[in-house]
């Protein structure tokens, strides 16, 4: 069986088909997290603005038609709104992403299970689980720290070899 592996590996097709996986998964990814990123960015960027348009009716809404359980209303509001004004732009720019899409995934729990049951906020979930699990992908400020990191890592391990 390994011998049939390494041959259809070492084909033309093979090293083809190889060749494409390497290049979707170090390129096409990092685009589809990309598109992830801004489309849930907008999604509660846009909640975030229509709450701040008209915050009496956003109180209003919040004591009466969410009638969001445990903590008082006008909390509830100002951190909904907090977060759905703030977070976006951590995930649209990469920076601290997987920390930014967990309240995000919160927020979409909490309007699933106490106002509003939507195929839609499952689909939401788990987009910003993509997130959290695998990372905003190359085009982030978070690719650019780690790799900066790694780097100066990289380079301070072999610096250290000369001097010993």
């Amino acid at each position: 069986m390994i011998q049939l592996i390494n041959k259809i590996q070492d084909s033309l097709v093979g090293r083809c088909y190889i060749a494409a996986i390497r290049f979707s998964d170090k390129y096409l990814f990092s685009l589809l997290v990309l598109f992830i990123r801004v489309w849930m960015a907008r999604i509660f960027w846009y909640s975030g603005l229509t709450k701040i348009s008209s915050w009496q009716t956003t109180i209003y809404l919040f004591q009466y038609e969410y009638k969001v359980p445990i903590i008082p209303v006008e909390v509830a509001v100002l951190l909904s709104t907090a977060t759905e004004l703030t977070m976006p732009f951590f995930i649209v720019l990469g920076f601290m992403t997987r920390l930014a899409a967990v309240p995000l995934i919160c927020m979409t729990a909490v309007i699933q299970f106490t106002y509003l049951d939507l195929v839609e906020h499952l689909y939401w979930a788990i987009l910003l689980a993509t997130i959290v699990f695998y990372g905003p992908g190359r085009y982030s400020i978070d690719y650019l720290i780690y790799y900066k990191a790694s780097v100066i890592k990289k380079s301070l391990r072999q610096n250290s070899k000369f001097l010993i």
